[in-house]
């Protein structure tokens, strides 16, 4: 793969200077969905796929950026002291809202730089690829300029580019995935004092199945910040009445005492979500460490039911995909993964029905939905890093 891109660096920017390689995986979550700016925890793990950057140093202060996946954008170009959004740019405001705020951490980009970027996850899936151009950025720069930045600021910064210069409030699970992945583990991250620790992934015969439902995601950001908004509204009127800093903080016995004082039902029921969500991912974490995989599956789907009738992100497409996973053999749980709206499912599937799996699910889902599913038997890999 790295050959391969160098070869097409050299076509789109010319031959010559010293190139160097970079890597930033996608992420899937296992459990604990829209926890993670509501301050409970998550179980990520990075994947084998992802972002590619071939990247050269230049003597002036231009930046230009090129997309494999984006060739009909072209070279997209702008000065290192010009850092601004622009509409036109694309996907081309995520490095550079990196390079914006790396910026103005102080860091020091004092020259301009070639990249080419190409990306294996699949567009629009869900498994955080604004993200992971993210972190191939941090590392790039940190690399090539030699800059004074370890691995859990680099996340910081990527999540606050993604925040402030692209203006969506996405909380901090998807950029620490990626950038602190480590094969065969998954990371249970408490999203609100960044504790973590890894856990081996032992599926036993076994395999995760991503299934893409390949459905347009319109009204994502919108809906996201939404369900922010609500969040911490209930949070707010909680605080009235409890000592909390966020709804991590809160028990479901606690919750289920204090939840009055939410005087809005729909803010109630985003509240009960994020505090059920994040005791179940607590106790799924326990029952993959006791080897209790059926016990894991059966927290999965009870994770999906609660985004579908508390959180209300999931769809028709998803939930067709998940309700159809349910009723196949050697399925051990199922669930929407990722923001919802359309995006992706996890699943843990027995590895002799894999195959039946995949066949039997897309049938069911072209059939109610006319659209066609992709699905991915997925590796775990490491975070980001030079190549």
């Amino acid at each position: 793969m790295k050959e391969k891109l160098i070869s097409q660096f050299e076509k789109v920017f010319g031959v010559g200077g010293e190139l160097e390689a970079f890597f930033a995986p996608g992420r899937v979550n296992l459990i604990g969905e829209h926890t993670d700016y509501n301050g409970g925890h998550a179980f990520p793990c990075a994947l084998s796929v992802g972002t590619y950057a071939i990247a050269r140093k230049r003597t002036d202060k231009n930046i230009q950026l090129y997309s494999l996946n984006f060739e009909e954008i072209g070279i997209v170009s702008f000065n290192v002291e010009e850092l601004v959004y622009v509409e036109e740019h694309d996907w081309a405001n995520y490095p550079k809202g990196v390079m914006k705020i790396f910026k103005e951490f102080g860091l020091n980009i004092d020259s301009g730089v070639d990249v080419l970027l190409f990306g294996n996850i699949p567009n629009g899936a869900g498994l955080s690829s604004s993200a992971s151009v993210e972190l191939v950025t941090s590392v790039m720069l940190k690399e090539l300029f030699d800059l004074d930045i370890n691995i859990v600021d680099m996340v910081k910064l990527s999540q606050k580019a993604e925040n402030e210069f692209i203006g969506v409030s996405c909380g901090i699970m998807d950029q620490f995935a990626i950038g602190m992945g480590k094969v065969d583990h998954a990371v249970l991250l408490d999203c609100q004092k960044l504790d973590y620790t890894y856990s081996p992934i032992k599926l036993d015969g076994a395999s995760l199945v991503i299934a893409n439902t390949n459905k347009r995601r319109g009204l994502l950001d919108s809906k996201y910040n939404e369900r922010r908004s609500e969040c911490e509204r209930a949070l707010n009127q909680l605080k009235e009445v409890v000592v909390i800093d966020s709804l991590g903080d809160l028990t479901v016995e606690k919750f289920e005492q204090l939840k009055v004082a939410i005087t809005n039902e729909i803010d109630r029921k985003r509240a009960k979500h994020a505090v059920y969500e994040n005791a179940r991912t607590i106790e799924a974490v326990e029952r993959l460490k006791n080897g209790n995989i059926q016990g894991f599956g059966e927290l999965m789907n009870q994770s999906h039911i609660s985004l579908r009738d508390d959180y209300e992100v999931t769809g028709f497409e998803l939930d067709t995909l998940v309700e159809a996973a349910w009723s196949q053999n050697g399925v051990i749980g199922s669930r929407m993964t990722g923001a919802g709206f359309g995006g992706c499912t996890i699943s843990i599937v027995e590895d002799e029905k894999v195959d039946e799996f995949i066949e039997n699910v897309g049938k069911i889902y072209k059939e109610k939905t006319n659209l066609t599913a992709d699905f991915y038997v997925v590796q775990i890999g490491d975070g980001a890093r030079k190549i």
